[in-house]
């Protein structure tokens, strides 16, 4: 028997028990082994809970307890998250995680003191929710050279985005459904503003080069800005609008990682992903494109990952499972100097400025519209873009990338 502690019992955590004991059967045949979750560490009482025997409110009693193998973190943040899992990792106790923003700050850093006392820090949940994604790089894609990764990672954004465009609903009013739903917290900064996917491609980022990408260095961009009337013309165009986390490799050894609001054809897979669910995208250089697709968040879809993780460190009791992440940092590429086409919607008379601003574009009307246009620009760098178009003044309405 491998006994395990979970850490924090709020959503995910409460999940991970409810999976561990609800598929006792097939995880423990998975884990060639019965797991038992000896611990749970909260600062709360819960009394009426099934399992409230078993909430401690002192992480020393997990620590020194030399029978738990394996600790559960989905405390989240980075304070004692970041304490916790360090001093279960030093004492040789492998550590599961759906914490993207400590992996995304500290991941190689732990991945390293992991190695060093022969145990593993695993967080495929840390991406995708359900979706396993960290996995497939780290095995199944190894004999790929993998030349980009783009993803709808934020379940948040996409359904507000989803709505917007199948009802034609404003920013503010599907933020407040997507809240009252649970889809959003009561401060959506991190999810609406991009600080969520930004982590979240850092990490792939990180798994994709080898290399740390510091989420704290990306152009990270949210949706707060598109409009019910973007989607307008994206239809028109057979586009849809999506929060995109990017990443490509370049020939000179750089790296574009970046995460903003892009209109897509309705012919990218990645079109079709609406509601809460997100996807990942990764191109490889043999395999061409391949995408992962499911729930990007919420209770049990998040915890069976890190089930999955849990039955992982079973298996490789005094084996560290190989993962390719260097506290290195990769060579950025400047997004300014990056080239690419935008979309912009401006008031109607403004089409001689569009065209003389950014000749060789393509003019989008909309019948029954008649006090904006849209407009396509040629592919050119962003900072030539974004020079010219602050120039056009309160004649422009809006951007968006093209991707």
């Amino acid at each position: 028997m491998i006994n395990v502690a979970v850490l924090g019992y709020g959503t995910v955590g409460s999940g991970v028990v409810e999976v561990i004991e609800h598929n006792k059967e097939q995880v423990n045949k998975k884990a060639g082994i019965e797991l038992h979750v000896k611990y749970i560490l909260d600062l709360r009482d819960f009394p009426d809970d099934p399992y409230g025997d078993r909430v401690v409110h002192d992480f020393n009693l997990i620590l020194q307890d030399q029978d738990v193998k394996i600790v559960c973190e989905t405390m989240g943040g980075v304070g004692a998250a970041y304490q916790f899992t360090r001093q279960a990792l030093e004492a040789g106790k492998s550590v599961c995680t759906s914490n993207k923003e400590l992996v995304a700050k500290h991941g190689p850093e732990l991945l390293e003191i992991a190695k060093a006392h022969n145990c593993n820090y695993l967080f495929e949940a840390s991406v995708g929710g359900g979706i396993p994604i960290i996995r497939p790089l780290n095995s199944a894609l190894t004999a790929e050279k993998i030349e980009g990764i783009t993803g709808i990672l934020n379940g948040t954004t996409n359904y507000i985005l989803t709505k917007m465009e199948t009802e034609g609903a404003d920013f503010d009013s599907v933020l407040k459904r997507a809240q009252e739903k649970g889809y959003a917290e009561r401060n959506p900064e991190a999810d609406v503003e991009g600080h969520d996917a930004c982590r979240k491609i850092a990490i792939l980022s990180s798994l994709m080069l080898g290399k740390t990408v510091d989420s704290e260095k990306l152009y990270t961009e949210g949706i707060t800005k598109i409009t019910s009337d973007d989607f307008v013309y994206a239809k028109a165009a057979n586009c849809s609008v999506k929060l995109l986390a990017m990443s490509r490799n370049f020939e000179d050894g750089s790296t574009l990682a970046m995460v903003a609001p892009c209109m897509i054809s309705k012919e990218n897979p990645l079109a079709m992903v609406n509601g809460v669910f997100n996807a990942v995208l990764v191109t490889g250089n043999m395999l061409g494109d391949s995408m992962y697709y499911g729930k990007g968040a919420g209770k049990l879809p998040t915890a069976s990952a890190v089930v999955a993780d849990v039955i992982d460190c079973a298996r490789h009791q005094g084996k560290v499972i190989t993962c390719f992440w260097d506290q290195e940092e990769a060579k950025l590429a400047d997004v300014s100097e990056t080239e690419r086409a935008f979309f912009v919607r401006a008031k109607a008379h403004s089409v001689k400025d569009l065209e003389a601003a950014f000749p060789g574009g393509r003019v989008l009307t909309v019948e029954g519209r008649t006090q904006d246009v849209g407009y396509f620009t040629p592919v050119m760098k962003e900072k030539d873009f974004f020079a010219k178009y602050e120039k056009l003044g309160d004649s422009v309405l809006g951007r968006i990338r093209l991707a």
